[in-house]
């Protein structure tokens, strides 16, 4: 079956209120979209903000109710943090990569490689709280899809999304941190390129493609839009896997 898509529209869902824990995610999405006149249609790709989803999660704590550790004190003057952030970064890390000029590159227990773990007090609360990434985003994915199917009859792929700095790249762009309902790769090894040359390496992945299509209408700042529709993208169905499918094997890893 071949995948090529002619035609991607990438649709920004506004309408969307201020999360609290315990929202229902699938619920407000869904109300959002249809008010806007862009009802979900099967097929649809749902790109949801790691922001909102640990939001709604619980996933977001005072600093001033964090008491730091030793070691969060001493990393903190290191890298010139607040004591009580770095507490929240090691609480989420498997290890930590990097300490360099100011900056923490950890692995996170997701197994994603990224700053500060994840953890970002930007459009949170004004800079006295902190959002975590979510503890299992595949199944908060699969959380979101679930509802919105059963909402709606109609069947999508929903991919959690976060913004991810680049090794050896200026710039970030957002990533896929869960997903369901969609394979996270195109595997095009084994088929022929237009000179019939057979193709070894050849994997996309495309969950990271439609999470960085949908940041160009999410925005980052003051636009409130933290979640797009993408539509007439034909996907890979599949609910097996998620976004953790991603995470390269540390066998595999030439940097580590």
């Amino acid at each position: 079956m071949s995948y090529t898509t002619q035609e991607v529209r990438t649709i920004g869902v506004r309408g969307i209120p201020l999360v609290k824990p315990g929202d229902d995610l699938g619920k407000i999405i869904c109300d959002a979209a249809e008010k806007q006149g862009t009802s979900l249609l099967d097929g649809d790709v749902v790109v949801v903000t790691q922001k909102i989803v640990s939001k709604a999660e619980g996933r977001v704590f005072q600093l001033k109710k964090i008491k730091p550790s030793i070691l969060a004190k001493r990393i903190a003057k290191m890298t010139s943090k607040e004591p009580e952030l770095v507490e929240l970064i090691l609480r989420d890390a498997k290890s930590i990569v990097r300490l360099y000029d100011g900056h923490i590159i950890t692995e996170t227990r997701h197994g994603w490689i990224c700053a500060n773990s994840g953890v970002d007090v930007s459009n949170v609360s004004g800079g006295d709280s902190a959002a975590l990434l979510p503890v299992d985003p595949d199944k908060s994915a699969k959380h979101v899809r679930k509802r919105i199917e059963e909402l709606t009859g109609k069947k999508v792929a929903v991919i959690v999304s976060d913004t991810f700095g680049r090794p050896f790249r200026i710039g970030h762009t957002d990533v896929a941190i869960g997903s369901s309902g969609i394979n996270p790769i195109l595997d095009a090894r084994g088929t022929k390129d237009l000179f019939g040359y057979v193709l070894k390496v050849k994997q996309t992945a495309i969950i990271d493609e439609l999470a960085s299509a949908a940041e160009l209408v999410i925005g980052n700042t003051t636009e409130k839009i933290p979640v797009a529709i993408i539509r007439g993208y034909k996907y890979p169905v599949d609910e097996s896997v998620g976004a953790t499918h991603l995470v390269m094997p540390r066998e595999h890893n030439l940097f580590l």
